[in-house]
């Protein structure tokens, strides 16, 4: 176990439920949830992108349009690249760590999770955290969901209303529930 707490997350694994170091992780939450509904007021993409950077602690580059509603838990662990687009109503659950490379599309609502909770019922209020990577050009469909440790390959495709448990190549396209190989994209 790191001293830190954020480290120990985007590690991956346990974070236990009574880790002491957990005061920290629910001050991010807690500011989080306050800055949200600003976030989400925004009417202009550039005071989109200058209000999510701020929940994010980080720039996001003037290329990239994210539209609002935009849902997040934490924010801190949330990177992305440039010329990305992030249409309306998408939910980011990141304290596994969510990156975001360059000229990826995110459909509208779409939930890129990194969060589970351990099966023994008696430690089911602890972490699971695992980390997601979206590469370059990947198109996340309208309504899929990504969850936690996938990586999703450079030009992949996500077909709407996927559900994406597993790795998914480069260069292919999946869909379907769990997501399962469509075809592979010809370049």
């Amino acid at each position: 176990m790191n001293k830190d707490i954020f480290e120990d997350m985007l590690s991956g694994g346990i974070i236990d439920k009574d880790d002491p170091r957990m005061t920290t992780v629910w001050d991010i939450v807690f500011r989080t949830l306050r800055l949200s509904p600003i976030l989400n007021s925004s009417s202009e993409i550039g005071q989109i992108r200058d209000r999510l950077g701020e929940i994010i602690q980080g720039e996001i580059d003037s290329s990239t349009i994210i539209f609002v509603p935009f849902y997040t838990n934490f924010g801190k662990h949330i990177r992305i690249g440039k010329n990305v687009f992030i249409n309306h109503g998408c939910s980011f659950l990141d304290m596994g760590g969510i990156q975001i490379e360059d000229n990826v599309l995110i459909g509208p609502k779409v939930n890129i999770i990194t969060e589970n909770h351990p099966i023994d019922p008696r430690n089911r209020k602890s972490l699971d955290l695992k980390p997601v990577l979206i590469k370059k050009n990947a198109w996340i469909g309208a309504s899929s969901t990504v969850l936690p440790g996938v990586t999703i390959g450079e030009n992949a495709i996500i077909a709407a209303g996927a559900v994406v448990s597993k790795d998914v190549d480069a260069n292919t396209i999946v869909g379907g529930i769990p997501a399962k190989r469509i075809k592979e994209i010809e370049l």
